[in-house]
């Protein structure tokens, strides 16, 4: 096993050097599937985060009774209703929608207020099981996997794992055994990169483990996470290897924190500060 943590220097680069004759096709193409009714914010900061972090185009495929809301929050990212459950949730209806958006994209978001159901679990296994492209589950897609983690073993793609604490344990990580074997033991019997929040994040692919050393506790507040998986996500579509985007997505994410933390304390610290502080860290 290796261990590394993750530094400034080393992060730094990892970030493609854009051409000067590029153009938005060549950062990333990437699809979120994210919100329901009551929560629109989650949607919008992962896709706000995305398109800070250096995304060329952004497809954000809501269940359209919240379509208008996000329509209105965002500009750049491309909105797009999806088959709704008549509780606001994504159906399973808009499956086939879904992959054939996929299709054309660099990496996909699964789960930041995406809410539970069944349609919602069907929608999670159909792009775990057609996508070409790199894939981040976060928050509900991973509650979608909970108790069916043949999903996670049983698939191709490169993923990406993100739960906090808890939603570890619902995935069956046992965290008697210490965060890191337990990280690394997920991540071996999955197959994919998991990203263990919390105080020194961890993310390994089961082989080599990467430490983060940012953050504070001024970022432990509703949406900070949306934040993150929007950066990842960012990062996967312009071509990082799934390990190295998710250990340098962890520290940018951390490393705005600091900023903001640094300028004007923790207590008033929101994941907005987050989004607009990473341009900083992105020169």
């Amino acid at each position: 096993m290796t261990m590394r943590v993750t530094t400034k220097s080393w992060v730094d680069g990892l970030l493609p050097v854009r051409g000067r004759e590029a153009h938005k096709g060549d950062f990333g193409k990437v699809l979120l599937l994210c919100g329901s009714v009551g929560f629109t914010g989650a949607a919008a900061l992962a896709a706000r985060a995305a398109l800070r972090a250096g995304s060329g185009l952004i497809y954000l495929g809501v269940p359209e009774r919240i379509y208008p809301i996000l329509a209105v929050k965002l500009d750049a990212p491309m909105v797009f209703p999806l088959p709704d459950d008549g509780f606001g949730r994504l159906s399973a209806l808009g499956v086939r929608e879904i992959l054939w958006r996929l299709k054309g994209c660099d990496a996909c978001l699964a789960g930041p207020g995406l809410g539970r159901s069944e349609d919602i679990r069907q929608v999670i296994r159909a792009v775990l099981e057609h996508a070409a492209c790199p894939v981040v589950l976060d928050a509900d897609g991973l509650n979608a996997a909970a108790g069916h983690i043949d999903v996670l073993r049983g698939t191709s793609c490169a993923a990406v794992l993100t739960p906090h604490e808890g939603e570890f344990a619902r995935l069956g990580g046992d965290l008697a055994l210490g965060r890191q074997t337990a990280a690394e033991r997920m991540a071996r019997e999955t197959g994919k990169i998991v990203l263990l929040k919390g105080h020194r994040t961890l993310i390994t692919d089961g082989e080599t483990t990467f430490e983060n050393p940012t953050g504070n506790p001024g970022m432990a507040t509703g949406g900070s996470g949306d934040v993150l998986s929007g950066i990842l996500v960012s990062l996967l579509g312009q071509g990082l290897p799934a390990l190295e985007a998710a250990a340098a997505a962890a520290y940018l994410h951390g490393a705005a924190g600091d900023l903001c933390a640094a300028e004007m304390g923790e207590y008033g610290l929101t994941p907005g500060d987050l989004i607009r502080a990473l341009p900083r860290l992105l020169k």
